[in-house]
C-alpha cells in the first residue's frame, strides 16, 4: 500500500504543470521542490516530546499544497484548521489536537486567541524562516501507511467537531481509486474549491491529483459566479464538491452555451436528489455523487440500476444495515405507493451502520468517548438516517438529529426537503424541529429563494397541497424567508443553529397561527403571545433565550 510521501516522490522531476492558482502555475517538479523545504524546516522545528502535528489555517491557495506535500515528506501530521471557527472555540480545536504551530495568513490574525507559535506565511518573516532550507532535497523518509497523515475535523452540523485521523494509506488509497474510477491522468484538470482543511477535498481535489499526475486548480474559496469562467479558463475536466455547491451554481442566470465547456465529470456528496440531473444536463457532464464521510466507516455509490434518489449500494466488501435507533433490530424495508411515497416512514427509518465494524475507520483523535460512540458493539453507526427498499438499496432521511416528532408522528426531515426542493424559487430548503408549546415538535421551514423570487404564501402552500407524496403531517407551522442558510465550510446546513434561533430571528417569518391553512406573517406581538405560552406550560426553558 502506497503512502502519501511515496505519491509525491513520484512526481519529482516532473516537468508538467502541477498547480494553478490565480495567474500563477508550479510545474510538479516545483511544488516537490517546494515540499522538500517545508519539510526541512517542519523537521527542524518538531517537538521533541509531543506529537508532530503541523497546524493549517488557511484559505485554498498554495501554501496548503506544499505543506501537505512537505508533512508527507518529514513524516509530519497536518491538522486541517477551519478558518470559520473563532475564539475560544478556534483555540479548542488547536489545542485539542496538540498542533507545535500553526501556519496562517494575516486575514486569519483576528480569529486567533490560541498561545500555539504562530507562521504569517503571507508576511516577510516567513521567505525569511524559509530560506535556510531552500534547496533542500527530497527526504527518503518512510512512513508507515497506518501512520496519521492528517487530522480532519468533521463539520459540526450537530455538535463540537471531532479529529478524524486520516492514515498515509487510507488518502493514498483513496486518492488512487478516485483517479482509476474516472480515468484522470496529466491531461485532467481537477478544479479544487472545497476547503482543503475537509475530507472531501483531501481526497477529490488533492490525493486524486497527486497520485493521477494531473493538474490542480485552486480558488481560494467556492463562487457559484466564477464556477463556469473558471472552469473555461483552466479548462478544467474534474470538479469536486460536498454540500450545496450544485444548488447554488444552478441558481446562476442559465445561458444557451452553458454546455459549452471541458468538464467531464463533477464528483461529490450530498447534492439535492433534482440538482444531480439538472447539473449534468446544464454543463454537459457525468454528476457523480455517492455517500461517504470523513470518518471512512462506511461508503456508498451508485450503479446503473440504483433507483432516482437512492444512495445506491455499499461499496465491496463492505455492507450496511439499517437498524432501529432504541431496539437496534434491523428495520422493516421500506414501503412505496405507486407515486414514491415512503408510506412505513416510523417502520422503515433507522440509522444506517455497518455491522461488520468500523471499515476503514481510524477513531478520533484525543477523544475516547467520541470512538466508543461511533463503535458500540463491534458496529459502526454513521449518525445518517436511512431506509433501504425491497431490493437493497439505500436511501438517505436526514442525520439522527433530523427526526421530528408532531402528533405522536415521526418523521425524517430528508423526504420533506426532496418535495420542497422542486418548488421553482426555491434555491435551498432546510426542514428542522421546533418545539411546540404543548408537547413534541412543529415543522420549521428554512427557505433560500432565488435572487429575483419572493415568497408568496398562497401559491406556496398550494405548491405543498398538490404534491402527492406531501403528508399533511408535513405541511409546516413555520417558514423563514432567508437571502442565505447558516452554513459550514463545508457548505452544510448548520440546522443546530437555525433550531437555537427557531422563530425568534432577523429574517421574515410566515406561520400558521392555529395550523390554520393559510400562512400569514409572523409579528413581533404573535412572538411575545408565542413565548407567553411556552411560560404558561413551563416550556420556556426549550426556546433558549
Amino acid at each position: 500500500m502506497p503512502t502519501m510521501g511515496e505519491l509525491v516522490r513520484a512526481r519529482a522531476g516532473d516537468a508538467r504543470t502541477g498547480l494553478r492558482f490565480e495567474n500563477s502555475a508550479w510545474t510538479w517538479a516545483e511544488v516537490v521542490d517546494a515540499a522538500a523545504q517545508r519539510a526541512a524546516f517542519f523537521r527542524a522545528n518538531a517537538p521533541t516530546n509531543a506529537p508532530f502535528h503541523v497546524g493549517v489555517l488557511l484559505d485554498n491557495i498554495p501554501e496548503f499544497w506544499f505543506s501537505l506535500c512537505g508533512a508527507a515528506l518529514a513524516g509530519a501530521t497536518i491538522v486541517g484548521i477551519n478558518p470559520t471557527r473563532r475564539g475560544s472555540e478556534l483555540a479548542r480545536d488547536i489545542a485539542h489536537t496538540d498542533c507545535a504551530f500553526v501556519l496562517t495568513e494575516a486575514i486569519h490574525l483576528g480569529t486567533i486567541s490560541s498561545t500555539t507559535p504562530l507562521h504569517v506565511i503571507d508576511g516577510p518573516q516567513w521567505s525569511e524562516t524559509l530560506a535556510p532550507f531552500a534547496g533542500a532535497p527530497v527526504p527518503a523518509i518512510d512512513a508507515s501507511p497506518d501512520d496519521t497523515f492528517m487530522l480532519i475535523f468533521t463539520s459540526g452540523t450537530t455538535g463540537a467537531p471531532k479529529a478524524v485521523r486520516m492514515g498515509h494509506g487510507r488518502l493514498a488509497a483513496y486518492g488512487g481509486k478516485l483517479a482509476e474510477m474516472f480515468g484522470l491522468g496529466p491531461d485532467d484538470v481537477c478544479y479544487s474549491v472545497m476547503p482543503l482543511f475537509h475530507s472531501n477535498a483531501a481526497v477529490a481535489g488533492f490525493a486524486n491529483v497527486l497520485a493521477s499526475g494531473a493538474t490542480g486548480v485552486l480558488r481560494r474559496r467556492f463562487s457559484a459566479t466564477r464556477f463556469l469562467p473558471d472552469v473555461r479558463r483552466y479548462g478544467v475536466t474534474f470538479f469536486n464538491y460536498v454540500g450545496k455547491p450544485l444548488s447554488y451554481v444552478l441558481a446562476t442566470p442559465e445561458a444557451p452555451d452553458d454546455a459549452e465547456n471541458t468538464l467531464r465529470i463533477a464528483f461529490g456528496n450530498e447534492a439535492a436528489v433534482l440538482d444531480i440531473d439538472r447539473f449534468a444536463q446544464r454543463f454537459g457532464c457525468i454528476v457523480a455523487d455517492g455517500y461517504g464521510s470523513t470518518e471512512g466507516g462506511l461508503n456508498m455509490g451508485r450503479t446503473a440500476e440504483t433507483p432516482k434518489g437512492s444512495l445506491g449500494l455499499p461499496v465491496a466488501p463492505i455492507r450496511a444495515v439499517i437498524l432501529d435507533l432504541e431496539t437496534g433490530i434491523e428495520c422493516a424495508r421500506a414501503v412505496f405507493d405507486a407515486s414514491g411515497r415512503l408510506l412505513n416512514a416510523e417502520a422503515a427509518i433507522g440509522e444506517i451502520v455497518n455491522p461488520d465494524g468500523g471499515g476503514g475507520f481510524e477513531g478520533y483523535y484525543n477523544n475516547p468517548e467520541a470512538n466508543a460512540e461511533r463503535m458500540r458493539d463491534g458496529v459502526y453507526w454513521t449518525g445518517d438516517l436511512g431506509y433501504r427498499d425491497s431490493a437493497g438499496f439505500f436511501y438517505f432521511a436526514g442525520r439522527s438529529g433530523d427526526w421530528l416528532r408532531v402528533d405522536g408522528e415521526n418523521f425524517a426531515a430528508t423526504p420533506v426537503e426532496l418535495v420542497l426542493a422542486r418548488h421553482p424559487d426555491v434555491v435551498l430548503a432546510a426542514v428542522y424541529a421546533v418545539p411546540s408549546a404543548a408537547v413534541g415538535d412543529e415543522v420549521m421551514v428554512a427557505l433560500h429563494l432565488r435572487s429575483e423570487s419572493a415568497f408568496d404564501p398562497g401559491a406556496f402552500a398550494a405548491f405543498l397541497g398538490a404534491q402527492s407524496d406531501f403528508s399533511p403531517k408535513w405541511m409546516p407551522l413555520f417558514v423563514r424567508v432567508t437571502g442565505g442558510l447558516p452554513s459550514t465550510a463545508t457548505q452544510k446546513v448548520l440546522k443546530r443553529v437555525l433550531r437555537q434561533e427557531h422563530w425568534e430571528c432577523d429574517d421574515p417569518v410566515w406561520w400558521r397561527p392555529g395550523r390554520a391553512p393559510e400562512f400569514q406573517p409572523l409579528t413581533p406581538e404573535d412572538v411575545r403571545t408565542l413565548r407567553a405560552q411556552f411560560v404558561d406550560r413551563e416550556r420556556e426553558h426549550l426556546l433558549g433565550h
